[in-house]
Order: structure tokens, then sequence, then C-alpha cells
């Protein structure tokens, strides 16, 4: 069973696919101090957090067990990334699931500003009418810069022009035909900030964004610009962005997000005119509700497929019709690894056919993670090749355009000081992975659940023999499968059953002398 510890507050009913699945056992403990934490997560497989838990490398070398790291949002500020990858934990979030909420807090937080609508709120809480002292702008007809144009950007952007705005923005991955039809202009981030009268940043915190909007960038606005940030703390430099409010050349300015969460930076906060939410982006039932389900779908994908949808660090993504094939790569890696005898020298995968037109790095990680993984800890196709590097395993791809009779072909080759094993599969029109090769010998299993692998002389007797053996041991065969060349030659034979394989069983299955090698597989 698989263990699952929510530490931060995540929507119940959101989770309920997780808790509902009799594969997982959810636990949900909130509030936690870094030494409970500590206590909890090392017996863990998956820790799924909002904003408030800091995963540190601490928290992730306590946790033994730990798998996958899940944030129900976008942002992974308080998930240390490197120390994740170099342990081979998946790091994912949910992209999609506040975009919404995000982009209508941050044209909320537009129109407030435009429309001092939160400082006159104030006054007239205090008893004061002080309706000159408020005059506003219309946002028709005035220019909204938007650093960035993911999701958020894009959604931002729909509504600014619904409202009259014009939009320009700055991100080198829009694509430009989208912003034409949109009536969105591209240009230059220098563009953006010497012409906007709103600049509303969405870009993720990198050590390329950090403090990007500070001293130089506001001195070169529009005197009276006014700014919003719902995006991440540390991209506009505080202390730079006060100086500039008292000095008038920003207007206004409008943040949900802070350099420090909770923000300790009360002159900032308490500016006249500055309006402060505190980080409520994506804080709507809706938002929290898809970002609950849509996380609790992508843990349960990934521990029942393979698939690691969102994964921020495995490098290379991989089209979606293809990502049968990462599954069809793991489990060709975790097939072949028990088969090995030996310290392991090269592995070499061949993607044939359709898939020697894409990047074949992603499913070289799942292999090679597969076939490490039945001879070490802490493994994933995180740092699968990290791992196998520092083993002196030598790792090679090949692309071959031809299939044969297959659409496309997955090829696994082990080579170890003794011996060379190989292993082949496809996907058919079930997305179900096909192991179809082994070594030269034909077959045709889905490679998975409790499997006994036998290469041995084709002569009668031997299946009697098998059945005799696992009947004893109460063990039943749910399918025989054998690949041979000739009649009384050599053949492979495959048992799937029902129930793991003794050691003792194994044993007497290989006192048969027309039995050469028995390995035992568990996918």
């Amino acid at each position: 069973m698989v263990k699952v510890l929510v530490s931060d507050p995540i929507e119940k009913e959101g989770l309920s696919p997780l808790m509902e699945n009799p594969k997982f056992d959810v636990k949900i403990k909130t509030g936690m101090k870094p030494d409970e934490l500590l206590k909890e997560v090392g017996s863990t497989d998956v820790l799924l957090v909002r904003s408030e838990t800091k995963v540190t490398p601490t928290v992730l070398e306590t946790g033994k067990n730990l798998k996958l790291v899940g944030r129900a949002g976008v942002g992974v500020d308080n998930i240390d990334l490197a120390a994740a990858s170099k342990k081979g934990v998946i790091v994912m979030n949910v992209p999609g699931g506040n975009t919404v909420s995000a982009a209508e807090h941050t044209v909320s937080l537009i129109m407030a500003l435009a429309h001092n609508v939160s400082q006159a709120d104030a006054t007239m809480k205090l008893g004061r009418w002080d309706r000159k002292k408020f005059m506003g702008t219309e946002l028709v007809g005035k220019t909204l810069g938007l650093v960035g144009l993911g999701r958020v950007g894009r959604e931002v952007a729909t509504r600014a022009i619904g409202l009259g705005m014009d939009v320009m923005s700055h991100d080198p991955m829009a694509d430009p035909e989208w912003c034409r039809l949109a009536g969105i202009k591209l240009v230059s981030t220098d563009e953006v900030i010497k012409n906007a009268d709103f600049i509303s940043v969405h870009v993720p915190l990198t050590d390329a964004t950090r403090n990007m909007i500070n001293a130089e960038a506001m001195s070169k606005m529009k005197p009276g610009v006014r700014i919003v940030n719902c995006a991440r703390g540390g991209v506009i430099k505080e202390a730079d962005l006060l100086e500039a409010l008292n000095s008038g050349q920003v207007k206004g300015a409008a943040l949900d997000v802070y350099e420090q969460e909770p923000t300790k930076n009360l002159d900032l906060v308490k500016h006249p005119n500055v309006i402060a939410t505190p980080h409520l982006g994506a804080s709507t039932e809706e938002a929290q509700s898809k970002v609950a389900v849509q996380l609790s779908e992508a843990v349960i994908d990934y521990f029942e497929s393979g698939v690691a949808r969102n994964a921020l660090n495995l490098a290379v993504s991989f089209p979606p019709e293809l990502k049968p094939y990462l599954v069809l790569a793991a489990r060709l890696g975790r097939f072949v690894g028990p088969l090995i005898d030996g310290p392991i020298k090269k592995i070499e995968l061949t993607g044939a056919g359709t898939l020697s037109r894409h990047n074949l790095s992603p499913l070289t990680a799942e292999a090679v993670s597969g076939i490490l993984s039945s001879k070490t800890s802490d493994i994933s196709a995180v740092n699968a090749l990290s791992k196998a590097k520092s083993f002196g395993v030598e790792v090679n791809e090949v692309a071959d355009p031809e299939a044969k009779e297959f659409t496309g072909l997955l090829t696994v080759e082990v080579t170890t000081a003794k011996t060379r094993r190989r292993v082949a599969g496809t996907i058919f029109n079930s997305d179900q992975p096909h192991l179809v090769l082994i070594d030269d010998l034909v077959i045709d299993i889905v490679p998975e659940g409790n499997m006994i692998v036998l290469t041995n002389i084709d002569r009668p007797g031997v299946v009697g023999f098998l059945g005799t053996i696992l009947g004893a041991a109460n063990i039943n065969i749910a399918r025989f499968d054998v690949g041979r060349r000739t009649t009384g030659g050599e053949a492979v034979s495959i048992l799937t059953v029902d129930t793991k394989v003794p050691d003792n069983v194994l044993e007497a299955i290989r006192t048969n002398a027309s039995i050469l090698d028995v390995k035992y597989v568990q996918i």
C-alpha cells in the first residue's frame, strides 16, 4: 500500500480519488512543526503540500521511502528541487487548476488600483467620506504590459482586452499566431516596461527573474505606472518598489505575493498606495477543488501507470500520444533487471519506427531506472542516468527508422562481464505495453505482476514438473507463455502467477536438469 501524507490544508473532497482508492493509505496531518514533519515523513511514499510545508534536504533525506512530492498549486519555492532530484524523488505540481482564479484575482487588483477601491473602503470604515481624495482612472484605452504570457498571463490578457485595454507582452515562448488573433502585441521586456500604464508580472521565480522589477526597471517606466504581482514573491524587489512609491514614480501597487511569506515588510503593506492581499490568487473554492482532484489523479496515474504528469525535475517532456512508451520503457527495465548476472557495463536503448523521430532520453531514463531498481534504492527516472554514470555504466541511445512489422519498437539491451540480455516491446491499440522479444525468442505478454522467467530445454515433462512444484506451494498459474526457435531446442518460458514466489520454490524449480536458468520478476 502506498502511504500518502498530506501536510498542508488541501481540499478534502478533492482528495477523494486517493482516499477511495484501496492502493493508497492517506494520512492528513497539517500545521506540523519541522521536527513533527520529520517523524511523519520517515515511512511516507508520497508527500502532498501547498506552500506552507518546507520540503528541505533534511526532509527529503529523512523520507527514506519518499518517491514523490506533489504541490497542490503551481509554485515550488518551498521545495528543494535539486535535493529531490539527487535523491530520485519526483516533484510534480498542478499548473492549470488555479489558472482562472489567479487571473481573476489579478484583474480584480488592476481594477481596484484604477479606482482606489481598497483605500476608499478603508476610510469609509473609519467613518470618513473622502470622495474627492480618491479620483480614479478608466481602464479603457490604457496599456497593460504583461511580463510573461503563460496560462495565467493569457487569461489576464483576454479579460483585459474585454475591458477595452491594449495589451502588450514579452514572453519568448508565446505563440505569435495566437497573440495576433487575440490582439496582443509581442514586444521586448524593455518595451513593456517603458510603455505600459499597468504592468503585471506572470513569471516563475528563477535566478533570471529574481528582482527583475528593480530600481533600474522602475526608473524606465512611465511616471505614475501601476504594478501588480500575483505571480511569485521576489520577482519585484520590494525595497526598490517602496522607494518608487514614495517618490511617486509608481502611482500604486497591488501585491498578492511577497519576498517572504507571511510578509514582515509592513512599511510596504501599509503604504497608502498599496493594495495587499495574503496570497489569495488560488484561494477560491473552485480552484482548491480542481488542484486537489488533479493532484490526486496525477499521483494515482504515476503509481498505476508510471507516467509522471507535470514532473518538474524530469528534464524532457514527451508527446502525449507516445506516453504509453514511457510505461513500456519502465517495465522493460524492471523485467530485464532481475535477469542480469554480474555488474552492468553497458545499457543500450533502441527506438525503432515512429520512436526514432523523437527524443529518446525520457525513455532511456525510465528504462535505466527500471534496470537499476533491482540493484539499488533511491532511484527513479529523475536520477537514473546520474546513478548509472556513478556506477560506471555506459548508456547509449540508438534511433532506427525500421521497426519491421511494428509501428514502434523499443529494445533494451544490457551487457555485463558475463552475459548480454535483450528485451523488446511495443504498444498495441489498447495502449497496453507488450513484451515481444526476449533475446532472440519471440513472445507476446503484458509484463506485469509476479512472473517466473525460465530458460529451459523444450522437452516433455517440464510443464508438469512446474505445475507440481507450484501446486505444492499453493501458487496458482494465471498464464503460461513460451517462446522457442525449434522443437526440442532452447526456449524461454514465462509463468505469470497470482502470488509472490518464495526463494525455496525457486530453488526447487532449479533442480530440474532441463531448466537452465530461473529468475523471478515482480512488476
